[in-house]
């Protein structure tokens, strides 16, 4: 992500610069270097902690043990003193009594008494008087058990007191085995003394139990440091340890937030600030800063469109809301925009002082992975409306999730029905009853699949299969297999009627074996009567030749002398009459060689000895010449002719076969045209080929005879009721003469209006091929 300070955002500047112009940047600034030398001082304090606490220790036992002797020397100086001025006043005291004559067993006790007292001395002192041999008088307390006994007897080493008695001072004795303090005063008369003791140890009870009391002290306070070091110790092992898992899983935390494309937001709403994560600003490209935001920073770089950050906050001052949860859109530093979802809530609703904290994902991916979806999802929808299938999506608790309007169609469902998330069986009782149910076998039943054929009210028939989605839904695809089904049971009625048609095959095989063997008889019957009928066409055929050669020497002889006598070309005859006999021969020798010529050419033809010379024609002459030879037939019968021929048509043909086709379709429209009639004669290249249309107004031919004409000896008058000459081959002919060429002729007439002939012959043809044809 690229790295830019917020003063360069394209727009607005929406992140100022900030400066440490305040109270606290200075202080900061002043304090930074002390801090910065307090951190690097740090360890060196921290080892010198332990010697630190030990010194302080051995400070504080020397100057403890420097008291307490001095304490002692000064227990052990009063205690002395107390003792050299008790035994001085008990001795003084007893030498006045001496003077006044008062026994010293009387007032001795007395003395005692008065000697405590006044020298405000404990039970634990000792007084004793004692006469001139140092014989207990007297003692105090009297516990001790002194009373009678030589003082000298119970204290061991204190000679130099009975020797010199108050110069000796105060000196140490044993008593019973213990050391004690002792002072002895002497009277002056040497007759009686007086002696003051006390129990070393009860001199030092106090003295011992301050000392006890200081080592407990020093001892406890040793101990209570030595815990305090080792908790400073291992505080410091765990702030140091917990500093390390702080420090760990902040930068865990700021690695999840940055590859968790998200930032964290603490927003103090009383001040109008806000604090932004490191991540928040590398999200955006900022540089990050420490320093709090402002919320008018904030909106700045946030999308107009996408709502105001101020109302918001407004909004959570005034405690209408206490979390948010919204997606908007801020400037990144280079100017495009990222999409972000903020969510936040706040930490204590009844705290004076509101603030939230949240986090803010970068949902931009995902917005245009939602965009994506939408478009794929409609896609989808719109591919599953379209298809010719009807179409149904259950969810796992079997309610709807989409479907489309074939489905609706079929099942007679409205838009109101087909609510998503209505429950299965309601929009079943919404459904049109089906006129016929039953379920098949699946493949997929082991995954939870069905398949179900229904017959809808209206006739038609659906095969339903419905399957197991992943998430335990279910999805239901219904095909239209109506004419599927018309096609079984067309299939089923035709294998009824083939299982009666074999039923009947069978009853009729042994009859057809029956036939097959007299088909046998009737096939050799046959071929022997297709041989001897191939016989008799060829004797036929050889016959009409034969016959026509052998006829047409006569007739040339008949037609060439009644011509002769025609004309009187040696002489008139004498007679008119026997001028119109020669006419008569002439005119019936030549209709006769005309038919036997028509035979002998159609027997030509089908014994395929009829030869073709084909050669360059040109259309035009040769019309001319066929026209010429017809019109004088045309004339005497005053039937108009006319020709429309287009300019320069030349094809590959037979001269003599195109010219007899001509002639013999002019001599038909002749012969059939009644008195004044017209012929009309057309000719032009149509799709290659040459065609030829001979119209006329003769009397027609009627519907029932156009299918026998062309056929050889065909008329359509026979031979008692016909008014027209003729041996009915020229049609024959013409057809197979076309036919030889590869053309065609056809005829179309109607009934007492005309008839028209046409007649196709191709117009090129390659030299080599019409020979092969020939």
């Amino acid at each position: 992500m690229a790295k830019a300070d917020a003063l360069g955002a394209p727009g607005e500047s929406a992140f100022v610069e900030r400066r440490s112009s305040t109270l606290a940047g200075n202080a900061r600034i002043i304090a930074a270097p002390a801090y910065r030398r307090l951190l690097a001082a740090e360890p060196i304090l921290r080892r010198s902690i332990p010697a630190l606490i030990v010194l302080f220790l051995l400070v504080i036992a020397a100057a403890r043990i420097l008291s307490l002797s001095a304490w002692n020397d000064e227990v052990e100086r009063n205690a002395k003193a107390v003792l050299g001025l008790a035994a001085a006043e008990l001795a003084n005291s007893v030498t006045i009594a001496a003077t006044t004559g008062t026994a010293l067993a009387e007032t001795s006790h007395e003395l005692l008494e008065r000697t405590l007292q006044q020298g405000a001395m404990g039970s634990r002192h000792v007084l004793a008087i004692t006469d001139g041999a140092f014989k207990v008088l007297a003692v105090s307390p009297e516990s001790t058990q002194w009373a009678g006994k030589p003082l000298d007897g119970i204290l061991a080493g204190a000679q130099p007191l009975f020797l010199f008695g108050e110069r000796a001072g105060v000196m140490e004795v044993r008593v019973d085995g213990q050391d004690w303090y002792a002072a002895l005063s002497i009277a002056k008369d040497r007759k009686a003394a007086a002696a003051a003791l006390i129990s070393r140890d009860a001199v030092f009870a106090e003295w011992r139990k301050t000392v006890s009391l200081n080592v407990t002290l020093f001892v406890v306070t040793a101990g209570v440091l030595i815990i305090v070091l080792y908790a400073y110790f291992s505080q410091a092992a765990r702030a140091k340890a917990a500093d390390r898992l702080y420090l760990e899983a902040h930068q865990r935390i700021d690695m999840a937030l940055v590859r968790g494309r998200c930032g964290l937001w603490d927003w103090d709403m009383v001040r109008g600030k806000m604090y932004w994560s490191r991540s928040m600003y590398e999200m955006l490209g900022y540089e990050p800063c420490d320093a709090m935001l402002s919320f008018g920073e904030v909106d700045d770089i946030i999308h107009e469109e996408d709502g105001d950050l101020f109302q918001l906050a407004n909004r959570i001052v005034s405690r209408e809301i206490d979390h948010i949860d919204q997606v908007f859109r801020m400037r990144h530093a280079d100017g495009h925009w990222v999409w972000m979802r903020a969510r936040a809530q706040v930490i204590d609703p009844d705290a004076s002082e509101i603030q939230m904290i949240g986090i803010a994902v970068d949902v931009t991916e995902q917005r245009h992975l939602l965009l994506r979806s939408e478009a794929a999802d409609m896609r989808l929808r719109t591919a599953i409306e379209n298809i010719t299938e009807s179409f149904v999506l259950w969810d796992a608790q079997q309610r709807l999730v989409m479907c489309n309007t074939k489905y609706q169609q079929d099942n007679g469902l409205s838009d109101r029905d087909v609510v998503p998330g209505t429950p299965r069986p309601l929009i079943e009782q919404r459904m049109t009853a089906f006129a016929a149910e039953r379920r098949l076998p699946s493949a997929n039943a082991h995954r939870g699949g069905a398949t179900y054929e229904r017959q809808l009210a209206d006739g038609r028939w659906l095969q339903v299969n419905e399957l197991k989605t992943r998430d335990g839904g279910t999805v239901s695809v219904g095909s239209d297999i109506t004419q599927i089904k018309q096609h079984q049971e067309k299939l089923v009625d035709s294998e009824r009627r083939l299982m009666a048609t074999i039923h009947d095959l069978s009853l009729a095989r042994r009859a057809e074996q029956e036939r097959s063997r007299e088909l046998v008889e009737l096939n050799k019957k046959y071929m022997k009567e297709t041989e001897r009928a191939e016989a008799a066409n060829r004797a036929k055929s050889e016959f009409l030749a034969n016959m026509s050669h052998e006829l047409r020497t006569p007739l040339n002889a008949i037609i060439g002398f009644s011509e002769v006598m025609e004309t009187g070309l040696f002489g008139p005859l004498g007679c008119t009459r026997y001028e119109e006999y020669a006419g008569d021969i002439l005119s019936s020798g030549k209709y006769l060689l005309g038919v036997i010529n028509d035979i002998l050419d159609m027997s030509k033809i089908e014994a395929g000895q009829f030869s073709m010379e084909r050669e360059e024609i040109d259309l035009g002459p040769l019309i001319s010449e066929t026209v010429r030879v017809i019109s004088l037939q045309a004339a005497q019968k005053s039937i108009e002719l006319e020709t429309n021929i287009a300019d320069s048509i030349r094809f590959y043909a037979d001269r003599r076969a195109v010219k007899q086709i001509v002639i013999n379709l002019l001599s038909n429209a002749v012969k059939f045209t009644g008195q004044g009639g017209r012929i009309s004669l057309r000719a032009r290249n149509a799709a290659g080929a040459l065609m030829i249309s001979i119209e006329d107004t003769g009397c027609g031919i009627p519907k029932a005879a156009l299918s026998k004409l062309g056929r050889p000896f065909e008329q359509v008058q026979n031979q008692f009721s016909k008014n027209h000459t003729g041996s009915g081959l020229g049609l024959a002919i013409s057809r197979s003469l076309a036919e030889l060429h590869g053309g065609a002729l056809k005829i179309r007439s109607t009934e007492g209006v005309g008839t028209i002939v046409s007649v196709r012959i191709p117009v090129r043809k390659a030299p080599e091929a019409i020979k092969q044809a020939a």
